[in-house]
């Protein structure tokens, strides 16, 4: 994925709202109506942040007549768990080392002694 998506992704979800949000949509298809309804806010503001989750691929919206079903597209968040793995990798790896190294002195520690 190319890193400009990768930005519009993480961008998207640096709001506590709109994570709000896509954890709702997380249970199941919901109308603009029901997603507003908890932050108390205006349906402009609520469809300001629907369009910016829209904007990344986060959830897609459809119309039949007036019922207006959000459903959450999961693919974005996929592709920044790949994305994060790599350093998951590193981590894991770098603490493995440190676990190693804690060990030699202990056991230097232990002969010293």
């Amino acid at each position: 994925m190319p890193a400009d998506h990768l930005s519009t992704t993480f961008s998207a979800l640096s709001d506590p709202t709109r994570r709000a949000i896509l954890a709702s949509l997380s249970k199941g298809e919901k109308t603009v109506s029901e997603l507003a309804e908890p932050f108390g806010m205006s349906m402009p503001a609520i469809t300001k942040h629907l369009k910016v989750l829209e904007r990344a691929n986060l959830i897609e919206r459809s119309r039949d007549k007036q019922y207006r079903p959000c459903r959450l597209h999961p693919q974005p968040l996929k592709d920044i768990d790949e994305w994060i793995s790599q350093y998951r990798k590193f981590w894991e790896a770098s603490f493995d080392q440190l676990d190693d190294y804690l060990k030699q002195l202990q056991s230097k520690d232990s002969h010293d002694e």
